[in-house]
């Protein structure tokens, strides 16, 4: 099969250990496991004949974007082929009149803002890292500015995507609304690699905001801290950002970041985008509501540098987490809640984090109800790693209990399919039909979100 896949791609074939190494695990504590190669196509073309012959000879596909999954999504679990996108890195068209755009799967988030930027708009989906567009359409990734601008959901309004067959589909249209047929687009949004390999992504973009101010504010206690956001969110202010860490969690970014004049309290990020007056008017509302709480007076990032430079400490929560101790991973939850179950579903648990005795920093895009428990073990002792299961078992419970989800957005992977089965007992039977259907030989990404 490499012989064949050579007379299509030439040198763009990778046999290297080191290669496929890289591409056999992401930022997350499922170890490795590599491919048997790696390929680097140039065009839609290129990953149809591929695919193709990957089902001819029953291979595993496993697409790869930046790397910056969390939920091994990247683990060759059968071997197979990594088919990396980073040579499809082209924005193809900016519609700026439509604030729409067309770009490979192969760009990343801020490549794409930089093009975007001469027209006045910008893409608000902001995972932290600078994960590429594909990667960021096949978890449904949000981020920082869920809150304000929703998830990749929203955002993907159109695909092009190679089937396990081989075979190149367009999806939905540039038009504001479409009811013609199957919504394959948001079916694909999600699907992991395990239906298709989305190789184009058509998205919705917004204007730069006339006005962006940021905020940060410090309770004595996490409580406090979100029954500010619920009252928020409650009377409809619109805030861009507004995010949680806990204590623990601010004084690993205070460390990691060097950040100067912040406490290792429970603190509060803010963001709000708009006009001048509108700006004003919502900081004004936001200052009201966690005095109310005993919040602390805001601290301004005044300038775009200082912005940058917090949300840029506020994005490297998990490697500051990961600096607490020596040699440690980090096993992440990533549930979501009703916002009006939030402070019970947070509570419960950082006292379970307590119980457990392990170091867990606390995240959250708490606009949103979605909130990270980030647990801090040593991958070699195995009982760490048992506790560090069970606890990530005890917050997702105590989430299903509440109506939220195992996954506010960064997916199933292998880490999740056990979750996956509780919170969609009855409907998980239809989605492998889907799967069988679309990928009959289960070539495309197998062991993900469930097991065939």
């Amino acid at each position: 099969m490499i012989n064949e896949l050579a007379t299509t791609l030439g040198d763009r074939i990778n046999l290297s250990p080191s290669v496929r190494a890289q591409h056999g695990g992401g930022d997350d504590s499922y170890g490795n496991l590599p491919p048997d190669a790696v390929v680097y196509p140039f065009s839609n073309e290129e990953i149809a004949q591929i695919v193709a012959l990957c089902n001819k000879y029953k291979i595993p596909v496993i697409p790869f974007g930046a790397g910056s999954s969390v939920e091994g999504h990247l683990l060759a679990v059968k071997g197979g082929i990594s088919i990396d996108l980073s040579e499809m890195n082209q924005v193809i068209e900016i519609n700026a009149a439509d604030m729409d755009c067309r770009v490979q799967a192969g760009v990343t988030r801020e490549a794409l803002n930089k093009a975007l930027r001469y027209d006045g708009l910008f893409f608000p989906i902001d995972p932290g890292a600078n994960a590429s567009i594909g990667g960021m359409a096949a978890t449904q990734a949000s981020g920082t500015n869920a809150v304000k601008y929703g998830t990749m959901k929203d955002a993907v309004i159109g695909l092009t995507a190679i089937t396990a067959a081989g075979d190149i589909i367009k999806t939905g249209s540039r038009a504001r609304k479409s009811a013609a047929g199957y919504d394959l687009t948001q079916l694909l949004v999600g699907s992991e690699g395990t239906l298709a390999v989305i190789s184009e992504v058509q998205l919705r973009l917004h204007p730069i905001p006339d006005t962006i101010k940021a905020a940060v504010c410090s309770f004595e206690s996490v409580a406090a801290a979100v029954d500010t956001v619920i009252n928020a969110m409650q009377m409809a202010i619109p805030m861009a950002r507004i995010e949680l860490l806990n204590g623990l969690q601010m004084q690993a970014c205070i460390q990691y970041s060097k950040l100067e004049g912040f406490e290792a309290k429970p603190t509060l990020f803010m963001e709000f985008h708009g006009s001048e007056s509108s700006v004003a008017e919502q900081v004004a509302q936001l200052e009201d509501i966690c005095r109310e709480f005993g919040g602390s007076a805001f601290k301004w990032a005044e300038s775009t540098e200082q912005r940058n430079e917090l949300w840029k400490a506020r994005h490297n929560a998990y490697h500051a987490t990961q600096q607490l101790q020596a040699n440690s991973k980090v096993l992440t939850t990533d549930v979501c809640v009703p916002i009006s179950k939030l402070a019970k579903s947070i509570l419960q648990a950082e006292q379970d984090a307590h119980a457990s005795q392990l170091p867990c920093t606390l995240v959250g895009h708490v606009g949103d109800g979605n909130y990270h428990l980030l647990i801090v073990i040593d991958p070699t002792d195995h009982a760490q790693v048992a506790r560090a299961k069970q606890l990530s078992a005890q917050v997702v419970d105590t989430a299903l209990k509440l109506g939220g989800t195992c996954t506010g957005e960064h997916g199933i992977g292998v880490g999740k399919k056990d979750y996956l089965k509780v919170e969609h007992a009855t409907a998980i039977n239809m989605m492998k039909s889907i799967k069988m259907a679309l990928d009959p030989k289960n070539i495309m990404n197998p062991g993900k979100i469930f097991d065939l």
